[in-house]
C-alpha cells in the first residue's frame, strides 16, 4: 500500500501503530473533510494482517466524546470536546484506550479486542501535586514495561511522565511525577507535544514532536523516567511539501522497522493522512532521518500500472492535493515552476525499443503548458522528455527516453505563454492532475 496507506476519503493522524496478535492496528485522531479545526468528537481504528499491509480494514468509530446518530457519548458525564491522539495498549488480556480530550481531564475506556469498541473505565485518578500539564495529559503516549509496570507520557511545550496503577490501568501513582523527561533546552529539537513512548532491544524512546512541528524527533533513556537524550529527528513531513504538525511512532511488522506519520491535504494543515516509512534501527539504537517517499508499505512503485497523483511525496511550488469527492483526490494549484515528485518506481531491466510513452490524465485550466519529466532529482536530474498538456480535460501523451532501473520522478510545470500577459499565468492553476501512466 502506498502512502497515504488508508483509503483516499480517511483521515487518521497522529497515528499510534500497535501489533496485536497477527494485526497491526492504527490508532489515532480522526480528522473532518474540509474542517477548519483539528480533530473530531469520535475515534476510529484501522488495521491490516502483518503478512498483507495492503489491505486495511476498517472497524468503524471506537469511542465517542459526542453523541451522533447510531453512538451515545462516552464523556457526556463531564464533556463533549474534540478527541486528540490516543494511544492504546494491552494489559492482562484487556486493551486500554488512553483519550486526550481538549481542554478536558481525560479518560481510560477498556475493551476485551484491540478494535474495540471501548467503554469508558475512569477519568484519570490523581492528586494535583502529581500530575503535570495542568491535569490534562496532553498527547498522551502509554508503556507497558516487561515487568508489568506501565508508564504514562504527555504533554504541551514540556515533557512530563507518571507511573499508572498496573492494578487498575487509570489511577496516577502517588509520588511518581517527573517534569522535564527530556530536558528543556532552547533549540528547535526542545519537546513541544506528541510524546510515543517504545521500548526497543532494552533501551527508552520517547517519539515526539518538536518546536519545529513538521519533524518527529526521537530521544533515548536507559531507564522509564528519564532523562532521555535527544538524539535527533526521524521524518520531516514539511520537506518540499506543504508541511504542518506532524505526531507518530515506530512499529515493528515482519521484522520490518516503521516510522509512522502524518501529511496534510487540502492546502490546510486540518485535513491529515496516514503515511509511512521504511526505517533501521542502528545496533548503537540510533536511527538515520529518512525522506518521504510514495511507498508506504511497497518496496517499489509500478510504472506501468496506473499511478494516483495523489500519493506525490514532493511538491513545490504552491501545488497540493485536494478532495474534490470520495473518489477524486487531485493535485491542483499547479503553477508556472511547480514540481510534483513521486519516490520510487522501478521501470525494471527489460525495454526493447529507446523510448516509451508517459500518458497524463488531468482536469484542464484553460491553460497550455509544458512537463518536463526529470528522474533523480528535480534540480539536477536527468531530463528524460517531456509532456505538452493543453486546455481542456483528459489524456496527453508525450515521447520520453525509456529508462532502466529505479528511480524518483518529478514533473517540472512551466506554461507555454509569452508576450504582452506573460506575467499573468505565473499564478495562474494550468491544470489539475489526476493520474498518469507510463506505457513501453
Amino acid at each position: 500500500m502506498p502512502n497515504p496507506i488508508l483509503p483516499l476519503w480517511e483521515y487518521i493522524p497522529d497515528g499510534e501503530p500497535r501489533v496485536f496478535g497477527d494485526r497491526v492496528y492504527l490508532y489515532g485522531s480522526h480528522d473532518r473533510t474540509g474542517s477548519d479545526s483539528f480533530c473530531d468528537y469520535k475515534l476510529k481504528v484501522w488495521s491490516a494482517s502483518v503478512q498483507d499491509l495492503n489491505s486495511w480494514q476498517c472497524h468503524g468509530d471506537s469511542f465517542h466524546s459526542r453523541s451522533d446518530a447510531d453512538h451515545e457519548s462516552d464523556t457526556a458525564e463531564w464533556t463533549d470536546r474534540e478527541l486528540y491522539a490516543p494511544d492504546v495498549v494491552c494489559k492482562d488480556g484487556k486493551y486500554y484506550l488512553y483519550a486526550y480530550i481538549v481542554g478536558s481531564r481525560g479518560c481510560v475506556g477498556v475493551s476485551d479486542r484491540p478494535e474495540g469498541p471501548f467503554k469508558l473505565l475512569s477519568k484519570y485518578k490523581y492528586d494535583e501535586s502529581d500530575a503535570g500539564d495542568e491535569g490534562i495529559f496532553n498527547d498522551a503516549g502509554v508503556l507497558v514495561d516487561d515487568d508489568g509496570r506501565v508508564y504514562i507520557y504527555y504533554g504541551f511545550e514540556r515533557s512530563h511522565m507518571n507511573e499508572i496503577n498496573a492494578g487498575n490501568m487509570f489511577e496516577i501513582v502517588k509520588g511518581s511525577y517527573k517534569p522535564d523527561v527530556i530536558p528543556a533546552g532552547n533549540n528547535d529539537d526542545d519537546f513541544f507535544e506528541a510524546s510515543s513512548p517504545r521500548k526497543i532491544d532494552g533501551r527508552y524512546y520517547l517519539i515526539y514532536s518538536p518546536k519545529k512541528g513538521s519533524r518527529l524527533f526521537y530521544a533515548i533513556a536507559d531507564n522509564p523516567y528519564g532523562p532521555f537524550k535527544r538524539m535527533g529527528y526521524i521524518i520531516d513531513n514539511g520537506k518540499d511539501y506543504p508541511g504542518g504538525n506532524n505526531h507518530g511512532s515506530l512499529c515493528c511488522i515482519n521484522g520490518q522497522w516503521y516510522i509512522f506519520y502524518h501529511r496534510m491535504t487540502n492546502g490546510t494543515i486540518m485535513s491529515r493522512r496516514a503515511c509511512a516509512e521504511r526505517i533501521e534501527i542502528s545496533p548503537d539504537g540510533t536511527i538515520e532521518p529518512v525522506e518521504m517517499t510514495s511507498l508506504g508499505f511497497e518496496a517499489s512503485l509500478d510504472p506501468y500500472k496506473v499511478t494516483p497523483a495523489e500519493i506525490a511525496c514532493v511538491l513545490k511550488g504552491g501545488c497540493f492535493i485536494t478532495e474534490k469527492n470520495s473518489f477524486s483526490r487531485p493535485v491542483t494549484n499547479i503553477k508556472t515552476g511547480s514540481v510534483i515528485g513521486y519516490r520510487y518506481f522501478d521501470f525494471g531491466d527489460d525495454f526493447s525499443g529507446t523510448t516509451m510513452e508517459l500518458c497524463l490524465n488531468v482536469s484542464g485550466c484553460g491553460c497550455s503548458s509544458t512537463v518536463h519529466v526529470l528522474i533523480d532529482d528535480y534540480e539536477n536530474g536527468e531530463e528524460i522528455g517531456v509532456c505538452r498538456v493543453g486546455m481542456h480535460d483528459g489524456e496527453y501523451k508525450g515521447r520520453i527516453k525509456c529508462v532502466t532501473g529505479r528511480h524518483a520522478v518529478f514533473f517540472k510545470v512551466e506554461h507555454d505563454y509569452s508576450g504582452w500577459f506573460v506575467d499573468a499565468f505565473k499564478e495562474r492553476n494550468l491544470f489539475d492532475l489526476n493520474e498518469f501512466v507510463f506505457r513501453k
